[in-house]
């Protein structure tokens, strides 16, 4: 598990930092006002969409199903032909009518926007580009569920460095496009394609015989249909909670949008390499193993998944509340992307630190579940926790604002999470990490925060007044060893613990 989650979190760490690298440029050349909120508003719509039917609900749903079928030698290559023939003709429709109805789409997506206004144009229009993103996103959702399945995560995993250098180049050629929007629009349609390509090939020259699509019903692919409804439904409510906080952000004040996209960026970065890429790398293994009968070996798998979530999280967590501030200004400060900007993000960034380490756990937790083909159970425990997040939001947003949205965020992710542990502990699916581990790990994280924030009051802060270039240099020096410290340490943990966990 350690070396496959290697391989993913280290393509994903590449992609993230070349993510970081755009986001600085994007935030120096558009900042946090209202063309940064129009394209950021462009730039999430079609990312919703791909979490529900791309990502979200068809991985929950295809993959368990393609590698059971496949670990039993059934006819998986027939139900990866009429699955694609389906996921095409879904995200063709889709497409048609945002391609068409694009003002209808922004009035339901984003009230707080109205054809009065200023940057409406301009976000009609960059959604009109960057919405084919999404069918591109779909196919590549599908190959990379065919490679995964047959425990091929590097091309998948690397896929969207494709999008953060399109991003950049796009950026860097700005002056060919009518606006800075337009060319980050345009950079995002075209790394799609690119992404396509790529995955195509990768499946290629692994030997997996790409399927023509093909609108069937055999008795997997209705399978897989009943398991697709509460998995959409599932991915569903979870877009809809972060759906919410653009919808409201919309009636906050101008740069709201643009400041929660900057703090969910870093926010992103350990639940992209921890807990996503734990979930990518266990959901195929449980699916086979619950093709074979293998119930042992399913909680083994999940156990060992928890406890490098609960190692890596919980100093990470707290390092993210102690010290967003100087991240935010290290990384994004600079052009239109002011301080004051900066702290508005870092508030944020500490309200979504309180529920990262439920992040983390989010999707192994549900990898239980869904690898033995139950979508239904998620579906009832997250209707729960969205109520929360939602009712939250509505709550906090009036006298918070974004920071009220980052905290709804994080209850109601913690309630989720909290739901799926007992739920997934009374059947039998996990035994969990003890508790002393966590106490433990917390008054580790704690005492390395306090270092850190030491060495930016006592360090940082003068080095940077007396010689600018050298402050941010060696705090990003001092920010890399602590986290390759960290990451070393809470690797060590983990594989203490899994060995330990392994052997009962």
């Amino acid at each position: 598990m350690l070396r496959k989650l290697g391989t993913v979190s280290g393509l994903t760490l590449a992609s993230r930092i070349l993510g970081f690298l755009r986001d600085i440029v994007l935030a120096a050349t558009l900042g946090a006002g209202p063309v940064a909120d129009a394209f950021m508003l462009a730039f999430r719509l079609p990312n919703h969409f791909r979490a529900i039917l791309a990502e979200g609900a068809f991985n929950a749903a295809f993959l368990p199903t393609w590698a059971a079928v496949d670990a039993r030698g059934g006819d998986s290559t027939r139900l990866g032909a009429q699955v694609l023939g389906w996921l095409m003709l879904a995200n063709l429709a889709l497409l048609a009518l945002a391609l068409g109805a694009t003002g209808w789409v922004l009035a339901v997506l984003a009230p707080g926007l109205s054809p009065g206004d200023p940057t409406w144009p301009l976000t009609v229009t960059l959604t009109r580009i960057t919405f084919p993103y999404l069918l591109c996103m779909s196919l590549v959702a599908f190959l990379s569920a065919l490679l995964n399945g047959r425990d091929r995560f590097a091309a998948a995993a690397a896929a969207p460095i494709l999008l953060n250098l399109f991003m950049i180049g796009a950026l860097l050629i700005a002056e060919r496009f009518p606006s800075t929007a337009h060319a980050a629009a345009w950079g995002v349609m075209a790394s799609g394609i690119a992404q396509v390509v790529a995955l195509g090939l990768a499946a290629w020259r692994a030997g997996i015989a790409l399927p023509r699509p093909r609108l069937g019903l055999s008795g997997d692919t209705r399978l897989f249909f009943r398991r697709l409804g509460p998995a959409i439904l599932t991915s569903g409510a979870l877009q809809v909670a972060i759906l919410a906080d653009t919808i409201i952000a919309t009636f906050l004040p101008a740069g709201s949008l643009s400041h929660l996209y900057y703090a969910d960026r870093l926010y992103q970065l350990p639940v992209g390499l921890i807990g996503v890429a734990l979930g990518t790398v266990i959901l195929p293994d449980i699916g086979r193993r619950a093709g074979t009968g293998d119930e042992t070996g399913m909680r083994r798998v999940l156990d060992r998944a928890l406890v490098i979530c609960l190692a890596v999280g919980l100093p990470v967590a707290v390092l993210m509340a102690f010290t967003g501030d100087w991240a935010m200004e290290i990384l994004f400060v600079r052009g239109a992307f002011d301080p004051q900007a900066a702290q508005a993000s870092a508030a944020i960034l500490a309200a979504y630190a309180v529920g990262l380490v439920p992040a983390l756990a989010l999707r192994s937790l549900v990898a239980g579940f869904h690898g033995r083909g139950d979508t239904r159970t998620p579906l009832r425990l997250l209707a729960i926790a969205t109520t929360l997040n939602i009712a939250l939001k509505i709550a906090l947003a009036p006298s918070l604002g974004a920071v009220g949205l980052a905290l709804a965020t994080s209850a109601g992710i913690t309630l989720y999470a909290a739901l799926l542990f007992v739920t997934g502990r009374r059947r039998g699916h996990l035994t969990g990490p003890p508790p002393a581990q966590g106490a433990i790990l917390l008054a580790t994280a704690a005492f390395a925060a306090l270092g850190v924030v030491g060495f930016r009051d006592a360090i940082h802060q003068p080095l940077s007044a007396a010689w600018p270039v050298a402050g941010p240099i060696l705090a990003l020096c001092a920010v890399a060893g602590a986290v390759l410290a960290l990451h070393a340490l809470a690797t060590l943990a983990a594989l203490r613990l899994a060995r330990g966990r392994g052997g009962r």
